[in-house]
């Protein structure tokens, strides 16, 4: 493993400083407006671009609701205060009308404890999506059936499955929470796991994405993609590899901090040895005649590790260990707290977060619970950026595509652009997962690459998403000003009402006049609104 870890791991992609970034969209926007004005000046950029840095550490409260009312001063340069649109921007990858709906007519509380129980919201189109890609998930036993050997079938409808329920799910949270996860455990697809990969993703990080990460540990550690992909398939007594034993301390459990020395990244490695599969079937199996035997000494944990066919039972009790490491808490709860508040976490919501990780047996979903009873949340306003994914997903929920049959064809173009721009679901190549923080994510190439796709969606260049004509995003009075309708298009798309110069902007940069009537052809209005989503106030959240 290199020095780069899943926080940092794009250090090689090209990008630019986050307030040169964010000022070029700002810039960008204003083409076509008066001499000076800028669609967000180069201040509130930078404001936007350090929010993470300003969120103070706050505490935990009795319910979310009662987070988010401690934090009724939390605001942006860009977002007034709106606990209810910032919800919708962290825990899903975008709000659709309906999700809109639903929290107000929920409220807080009772929308979250849907959303972190999911099999109380009917989840009919986005099973239906799932089921386009019969292979999603499927068992070595089925691709071995089904596939040609070595065929990426299967990986390919995995990944396109999920972006399918990422889409169209109504289990937002939990789907987000998978993708953590799945970047936490990570096994890229494609890869050369081509029959076993797909189960993993089922089998491992969608089983136990709202359970306790013990039970992901433990199933991650014998599932055969993950024994594969770091090649403990093939440690054995004689020769054991290291790999995998480095990266369940490095990456899994308790971090490069937790002070663990190269002799125990060794014994690491020989706990897990004897662990492999059969090729043939894609079966997990156990083989004692492989398990080196000597003491062994991890940290706190030691173990005589004396019988070879006491092996994988030790193996088990080194996993509970490590899964319940104070460290593994405070790396699991780093690693959410990124995802839901900002890049930068306090120590004191991560050393929260943690004690409720150890103290309710490694539970997910209680940690997640935490996170949203925190003023921090609450607090961090504006201060995450969406990455490729989440701004595609995040555009076509935002514009509520509805069509789900035939969709095939057209979630694989999807697919393909966001291969383009390095970010498809679990397809980061090295095994730290796909870096969460704004910095990866710059390059004023991927940017672009966004604002096509912003385009590709709103004129309805891929049709059977069920393309709603840009003049139909809202109802339209006889007398509407463009102003107004910018205004209104904004509210529908952001679910905010942007600054006044900033709808200006907008409107200059589509070339039309503020006073005149609102436009009537595709064409114009959907200038305005490709504009409004790549502006800051949609890839900032």
């Amino acid at each position: 493993m290199t020095d780069t870890d899943s926080d940092t791991g794009a250090a090689e992609q090209p990008r630019i400083s986050s307030r040169r970034a964010l000022f070029g969209i700002g810039a960008l926007l204003a083409a076509g407006a008066v001499a000076g004005e800028t669609l967000v000046g180069e201040a509130d950029a930078a404001q936007a671009a350090t929010a993470a840095r300003a969120v103070r550490p706050g505490k935990q409260y009795a319910s979310a609701s009662a987070a988010a009312k401690a934090a009724r001063d939390a605001r942006s340069s860009l977002f007034p205060h709106d606990p209810n649109a910032h919800l919708l921007r962290r825990a899903t990858f975008g709000p659709r009308p309906k999700d809109v709906a639903d929290l107000h007519r929920l409220g807080i509380d009772e929308w979250l404890h849907r959303q972190l129980n999911p099999t109380l919201i009917p989840d009919t189109r986005g099973s239906r999506a799932a089921a386009l890609f019969p292979l999603e998930g499927a068992k070595p036993v089925t691709i071995l059936r089904r596939t040609k050997r070595y065929s990426w079938d299967a990986m390919l409808a995995t990944t396109q499955g999920a972006l399918a329920r990422q889409i169209f799910s109504d289990r937002q949270l939990y789907e987000i929470v998978v993708d953590v996860f799945a970047n936490r455990l990570h096994v890229a697809l494609p890869g050369e796991q081509w029959h076993t990969s797909p189960s993993y993703i089922k089998d491992v990080i969608r089983a136990h994405a709202l359970g306790t990460y013990e039970s992901m540990l433990i199933a991650a550690m014998k599932h055969p993609a993950m024994l594969a992909f770091l090649n403990n398939d093939q440690s054995q007594r004689s020769n054991v590899n290291e790999n995998l034993g480095r990266e369940l301390l490095e990456l899994h459990t308790v971090g490069r901090t937790a002070g663990y020395t190269e002799a125990m990244v060794r014994s690491s490695a020989e706990i897990l040895s004897g662990r492999t599969f059969d090729s043939d079937t894609g079966e997990y199996f156990f083989e004692p005649q492989w398990h080196w035997t000597g003491h062994v000494h991890v940290l706190g944990f030691q173990h005589a590790n004396s019988s070879i066919h006491q092996g994988e039972a030790v193996g088990d009790a080194y996993l509970k260990y490590l899964a319940h490491h104070p460290a593994t808490a405070r790396s699991i709860a780093r690693a959410l707290a990124v995802r839901f508040v900002s890049d930068t976490p306090s120590a004191d919501l991560v050393n929260r977060l943690a004690h409720v990780y150890l103290t309710h047996g490694t539970s997910i979903r209680a940690v997640v619970d935490a996170l949203f009873k925190s003023s921090d949340f609450w607090a961090a306003v504006g201060a995450r950026m969406r990455r490729p994914l989440e701004d595609a997903v995040g555009a076509l929920r935002t514009l509520d595509v509805q069509r789900v049959k035939g969709m095939e064809k057209t979630i694989g173009g999807v697919y393909w652009s966001l291969n383009e721009a390095g970010h498809t679901p679990y397809g980061w190549t090295p095994p730290n997962g796909y870096p969460d923080v704004a910095a990866a994510w710059l390059g004023a190439g991927a940017m672009l690459q966004r604002f096509n796709r912003h385009r590709a969606f709103v004129y309805g260049w891929w049709k059977p998403f069920g393309w709603t004509a840009p003049s139909k995003l809202v109802k339209r009075t006889p007398t509407m000003s463009t102003s107004a309708w910018t205004m209104a298009v904004a509210r529908r798309l952001l679910g905010v009402t942007p600054a006044e110069k900033h709808l200006v902007a907008v409107i200059h940069g589509a070339g039309l006049s503020v006073s005149a009537p609102a436009p009537t052809d595709d064409w114009q209005c959907g200038k305005i609104a490709t504009l409004l989503l790549d502006s800051p106030y949609f890839q900032l959240r």
